[in-house]
């Protein structure tokens, strides 16, 4: 008789499992619209600050100097004197330039920066390329070399840095 009084009729258990699968559908729906608005509200409002006059990314760009690097083509390979043996030096370059309208200028007059950074390197010395000083007045000197010649061509200097991404000295 114990066991009577603590067993549930059946239409209660169907009732109970009938509830608790109709929670789990609440919760399920719930989630996903939950997910689908943090996933795609920021989509939808930043196609209305365009439609409404808002710059698009490459003006914004442009007009708040948001920097653009601009990869050279190939390494620069070449030989360095030093005192004791001549080394070969390799030397990966990124362009540091501001808005997509100086990215553009410096695409433009890539093969004479190359040269003005070979020009530079060549002059360089093997014994100072193996000290942390001799690679940063390298890097400043090249910086300052490839500014004078874009502002000679374009009224205005174009790449804010040279940046080294690879350096490799044998």
């Amino acid at each position: 008789m114990a066991e009577a009084d603590l067993e549930a009729p059946a239409g209660e258990k169907k009732k109970s499992k009938m509830m608790l699968i109709i929670i789990a559908v609440v919760v399920l729906l719930a989630g996903s619209a939950g997910a689908y608005f943090f996933l795609f509200s920021s989509d939808a409002s930043d196609e209305v600050s365009v439609q409404d006059g808002a710059a698009s990314e490459s003006e914004m760009a442009t007009n708040t100097g948001g920097a653009v690097y601009v990869g050279m083509p190939r390494p620069f390979q070449f030989n360095a004197p030093g005192t004791t043996r001549e080394r070969i030096v390799q030397i990966d370059v990124q362009l540091m330039v501001r808005g997509s309208e100086n990215e553009e200028r410096a695409k433009r007059h890539i093969p004479m920066i190359e040269g003005t950074l070979l020009r530079v390197f060549s002059a360089s010395n093997a014994d100072d390329l193996v000290t942390e000083g001799g690679k940063a007045e390298l890097r400043s000197k090249s910086t300052a070399q490839v500014r004078q010649v874009m502002n000679d061509l374009e009224q205005n200097p174009v790449i804010e840095e040279v940046l080294f991404t690879g350096f490799v000295i044998q």
